[in-house]
């Protein structure tokens, strides 16, 4: 009888957890049994890992097989596995020292003939191993720019089962790939330059960007609606690298490195389609919980636009990471806890038609067609966003104009200078930006001027706003203060934030 150990790693969301896959070798009738709540993927894994050892020349062991993935009450989900319990097979079988597979972590899914194939969240099961003690991996050479990022540990990609066994049998391995790891900091793709005329706009796109205010864009088709918020970004600044680790652990479980780098320092935009459904939006899933389209804009720009024509509660399912900055899926297998902390911006237009202006200028809708289009942005969830901005026909003015408009490095210039200002007055408190200051400190430690709260207070007691408008607002203006250099909010900047947030009555 032979047994032999190896290590992988499951992941439950984010979290990731140490699993021991165990290899009994015994007599008797040729089997394979396998066992630690395995999904379909995973229990495929047996003719995968046949195929690859007898096709890199290998001996299938023909006798009874017992592989069993502990701890047993986690769900294993996936085909992360195949490396491993292949390794573990091989050790049981005699062919691989098993000292030199101790405190190693192998990931990989195996193709028939031999090749490793890359698999979804390498950087937070690598993240997990090294908190467990573990200080080695061999990843797919796919995932190696992302297994890179871990620099306190020993990453082995291989894009082959026989440079793996080569590697275990006799340490030689190829010359290891190096990759330039440049943080890439910026896009020139977009700039704010190219947006013409829309000052409102533009000015509430930096006050967003500043202190992570919720926004809505509406305007007829054309305006630049989607422009403004596509370039949202470009003035944002960049991401710090415990931020950008966040980021790219969220996009290694989705497998999004299509779209982003993992060593993109730029804040994501995420902009999923107005037909998306809420478990696309939220994340789910039935065996592997996947984050949806509110994480993977963690700590950048979750964009919808057409918001209107969202389905049914696609767009209220966002109203408790709006307030929480994270997302709690419960399913069967657990619960998983994903972050959101975003900046939601919402597009849509004045009516079905897109013509309705306060003069109806062109427009053939009804009254009752606009009220009823609009109502669809439920009422809770718009005392959620800070600002609402009409976004007006671009005239023949600003088409004409032969001059670009700001650009982005100038807007982003102002943005960091306020946001430093608001990391010094926050220092210690556990956040940064005015949109998470608490509502006791807003009425305490980071009250506005009294003139101030006195107007906010009025328009509190005529029900013109509720209670968390009034936060809203107060917010709002802590970042207006920020950008026009003022210690405290004045009057005149509760009043700009207040007419901003009512720009648009629904």
């Amino acid at each position: 009888m032979s047994l032999a150990l190896t290590t992988s790693v499951a992941l439950l969301g984010l979290d990731g957890h140490l699993v021991t896959v165990e290899v009994d070798i015994a007599d008797g009738l040729p089997a394979y049994s396998l066992l630690g709540l395995p999904d379909a993927a995973l229990t495929e894994s047996r003719e995968r890992v046949r195929a690859a050892m007898v096709n890199c020349g290998e001996i299938w062991p023909n006798r009874k097989v017992t592989v069993s993935l502990s701890p047993a009450w986690l769900p294993k989900s996936g085909s992360g596995f195949d490396l491993a319990i292949c390794i573990a097979i091989l050790s049981a079988h005699e062919t691989i020292p098993p000292e030199r597979i101790t405190s190693v972590v192998f990931l990989g899914e195996l193709s028939l003939d031999g090749r490793i194939r890359s698999v979804r969240g390498v950087l937070p099961a690598l993240m997990a191993a090294y908190k467990s003690g573990i200080t080695t991996a061999v990843v797919p050479l796919a995932n190696m720019a992302e297994a890179g990022l871990m620099q306190g540990m020993q990453i082995v990609a291989m894009e082959h089962l026989k440079s793996v066994l080569r590697w275990l049998r006799t340490g030689e391995r190829d010359i290891a790939q190096e990759i330039d790891y440049q943080w890439s900091q910026s896009d020139e793709r977009l700039d704010f330059a190219d947006v013409a005329g829309q000052p409102e706009a533009r000015l509430a796109a930096e006050i967003a960007a500043t202190g992570g205010h919720h926004i809505l864009l509406i305007g007829p088709p054309g305006a630049g609606k989607t422009m403004i918020a596509e370039r949202i970004p470009t003035i944002m600044p960049a991401l710090n690298i415990a931020q950008a680790l966040e980021v790219t652990a969220v996009h290694s479980l989705a497998a999004g490195f299509a779209t982003r780098s993992p060593t993109s320092l730029i804040a994501p935009i995420v902009s999923p389609h107005h037909t998306t459904t809420r478990v696309a939006m939220v994340g789910g899933g039935a065996h592997a919980i996947k984050p949806g389209a509110c994480s993977l804009a963690h700590h950048g720009v979750l964009f919808i636009d057409e918001a209107p024509e969202c389905p049914s509660g696609v767009l209220d399912s966002l109203r408790q990471p709006l307030e929480a900055g994270t997302i709690t899926i419960a399913r069967s297998i657990g619960n998983v806890t994903f972050p959101a902390q975003f900046l939601l911006v919402l597009a849509a237009n004045p009516c079905p038609c897109g013509k309705f202006s306060g003069r109806g200028r062109n427009c053939i809708c009804t009254s009752q067609q606009v009220r009823r289009y609009l109502g669809k942005l439920s009422g809770p969830l718009m005392d959620r966003i800070d600002l609402r901005v009409h976004v007006d026909p671009v005239g023949r003015v600003d088409m004409a104009r032969v001059e670009l408009g700001e650009t982005s490095e100038a807007i982003r210039s102002r943005v960091i200078a306020a946001r430093a200002i608001a990391e010094q007055r926050f220092a210690g408190l556990g956040y940064s930006l005015n949109s998470q200051i608490p509502a006791r400190s807003l009425r305490t430690v980071f009250q506005p001027e009294r003139a101030a709260m006195n107007f906010l207070h009025d328009e509190l007691e005529r029900e013109q706003i509720t209670a968390r408008g009034l936060h809203k607002i107060a917010r709002t203006a802590w970042t207006l203060a920020d950008l026009h250099g003022n210690a405290t909010p004045t009057l005149a900047d509760v009043r700009q934030a207040h007419a901003m947030r009512g720009g648009v009555e629904i």
